[in-house]
């Protein structure tokens, strides 16, 4: 193949790869499996954009899909027990994030809380996700890339923590009797800098994981329990889509909304794009990475 050629066709192949990233880095489905109502929360982190929303509902079996900027970072985590009361205050006894409204507006969740953490378009172009049971646990969540390049391994926890917890940690509330609905992170419990990897204890050196960091490891061994757990905990991919499911693994417990007006809004599709959910920007990533590999055909 003459030189000029292999030129050409390279900078086609770079310009079709490029182009893929500048569609929107990434599009997250988010899932509800559980037998319950779970209202996402959605955190931008700093210096990054918000989202087109950042808060919603979904019931037990909905789904919803978001269109998610290049080189978003930020965390999204599921909230139970919502309700609003005579007042039109909107507050979850798990996962608030205290701007008693449905949407976050910029607030994070109020611990214990599962989440999954995002840095899309980071460095060498990969994208970074985990997710933690560092400011505690209030349901399974787990994160799945679809489409992308690398490792892109699924991660999270699957397993429904909340009545295990230890006793020390767990939130309790009345709902049919009292029934644990959260597990705190030790962290939290206790406010020692032993357990919040601060002070003293704010290094990799320094700061090693508890009995109650452990107990979180062995029940979900990808997830993050403690501040410095970065090697077994944070995953990359490139070019992906993600996958956030609440309740991968169907949960039979049942939680019953907290007291109030009893609204319960019903879920929206967000859709930045067109058509309805999984439509035309997905398509044109599928031919588009199609023509990329004919391309490489030829070059290899």
């Amino acid at each position: 193949m003459e030189a000029s050629t292999q030129f050409a066709i390279t900078h086609l192949f770079l310009f079709l790869f490029y182009l893929i990233r500048g569609l929107d880095s990434a599009t997250f489905t988010i899932v509800n499996k559980c037998s319950y109502p779970v209202w996402p929360g959605i955190l931008s982190g700093a210096g990054t954009a918000q989202l087109t929303t950042t808060g919603f509902v979904l019931d037990s079996g909905e789904t919803s899909v978001i269109a998610v900027p290049t080189a978003w970072s930020g965390r999204i985590w599921g909230r139970t027990l919502c309700s609003t009361d005579s007042t039109e205050k909107f507050s979850c006894a798990t996962g608030d994030c205290g701007s008693s409204n449905m949407e976050c507006r910029g607030s994070g969740a109020i611990p214990p809380a599962t989440l999954a953490e995002f840095t899309l378009n980071g460095a060498g172009g990969m994208d970074f996700y985990d997710v933690s049971l560092v400011d505690g646990y209030n349901l399974p969540m787990t994160i799945e890339p679809r489409g992308g390049f690398g490792n892109c391994t699924t991660t999270g926890c699957t397993v429904d923590l909340n009545e295990a917890c230890p006793t020390e940690l767990k939130v309790r509330i009345s709902v049919e009797g009292e029934k644990s609905v959260a597990c705190k992170s030790a962290c939290e419990a206790f406010g020692d800098p032993l357990y919040c990897c601060s002070g003293a204890y704010a290094t990799p050196q320094t700061c090693r994981p508890s009995s109650y960091a452990q107990y979180f490891k062995n029940a979900c061994p990808r997830a993050y329990s403690y501040a410095y757990d970065d090697g077994t905990s944070t995953f990359t991919c490139s070019s992906a889509d993600y996958v956030i499911t609440f309740c991968s693994t169907p949960s039979k417990s049942k939680l019953i909304k907290s007291g109030g007006s009893g609204k319960l809004p019903f879920g929206v599709d967000i859709w930045a794009g067109k058509g309805n959910g999984l439509g035309d920007e997905s398509t044109t990533k599928v031919m588009i990475t199609s023509v990329i590999g004919a391309v490489l055909a030829i070059i290899l």
